[in-house]
């Protein structure tokens, strides 16, 4: 069955006997696996990272899959601005980029005073067109700095903040659909800490707790992390998706059966369809709670 149900709360977002749908196999590589989805609201179609051949690839609804960019210089993490720029987390050029209508990239950030970043993961960005992101890789040789970071950088780019340095390899992010919370999960801790938010975005330190635990006995740890409009979270886990009400309430996992779950994204007409990257194989399943949209998209 791929729904495992822990609680009767989880009926009004899943039925178990919902089936999970394989949209495309044989993805991924030495360099890295499927990654990144995101939904591409005006054009209805889902673009998605295969960071080890280093392209990007367009699923559509009819269920064909095309080489949408190539090479991405191994782009990760994907996710639109307000303005539905595309912003890319680079592993091969260790920085996050935005491409603007012309094509051309923007770079977002690619050092921290002075220093080279890391490995940037995963990217989210606020309604007022704040960006975050998660870098980890230290302690990999040749590195510049010592610690693993998330950064959040201004809207007009000018200033990159370091927000926390004390996670162990930070991942997915995400924000609670009022952007008063912010989640980030720890893969080796195999965790989600969440910290309440400032007006201006930042995290308030003192709030920073452990949200939910993830472990288990069957492989699987947090990676790429979407909230739906309820505030529920959803994050690999031991046994696949781990569906987690706002109080930390382990509801039930949808099982896909593969031993990782790299990332998922919200789309289809109404934003209840959650697509899910492995290493090797996208998924998707329907939901009956909607997910946070991701901008711009049509009312």
């Amino acid at each position: 069955m791929p729904i495992e149900k822990l609680s009767p709360a989880l009926d009004h977002i899943v039925s178990t006997r919902q089936q999970i749908k394989e949209l495309g196999r044989g993805f991924g590589g030495q360099a890295g696996p499927a990654e990144g989805p995101v939904w591409w609201d005006e054009g209805g179609y889902l673009l998605f990272s295969d960071i080890g051949n280093n392209r990007r690839m367009k699923w559509t609804p009819d269920g064909n899959i095309s080489v949408f960019k190539e090479p991405t210089n191994y782009a990760n993490g994907l996710t639109r601005d307000p303005q539905g720029r595309l912003l890319a987390c680079e592993h091969g050029t260790r920085r996050v980029t935005r491409e603007e209508p012309d094509g051309s990239l923007t770079v977002v950030a690619n050092s921290y005073r002075g220093k080279r970043l890391n490995r940037p993961n995963d990217v989210v960005c606020r309604s007022d067109g704040a960006i975050y992101f998660t870098d980890p890789g230290f302690p990999t040789p040749g590195l510049d700095l010592d610690w693993n970071g998330v950064y959040q950088v201004t809207p007009d780019l000018s200033i990159i903040t370091l927000i926390s340095w004390d996670f162990t390899r930070p991942n997915g992010l995400a924000f609670s659909p009022d952007e008063k919370l912010l989640y980030i999960n720890d893969t080796r801790r195999r965790h989600i800490r969440v910290f309440e938010l400032e007006p201006n975005g930042m995290p308030l330190l003192a709030t920073d707790r452990v949200f939910c635990d993830l472990n288990g006995e069957r492989p699987g740890n947090p990676d790429g992390m979407k909230l739906d409009v309820e505030g529920n979270v959803y994050c690999g886990g031991s046994g696949g998706v781990w569906i987690v009400d706002s109080s930390g309430n382990h509801l039930g996992t949808i099982v896909h059966g593969q031993p990782a779950t790299t990332n998922m994204a919200w789309g289809g007409p109404e934003w209840r369809t959650l697509f899910i990257t492995t290493r090797n194989i996208v998924y998707s399943i329907e939901l009956n709670v909607p997910g946070i949209p991701v901008p711009p998209h049509k009312p």
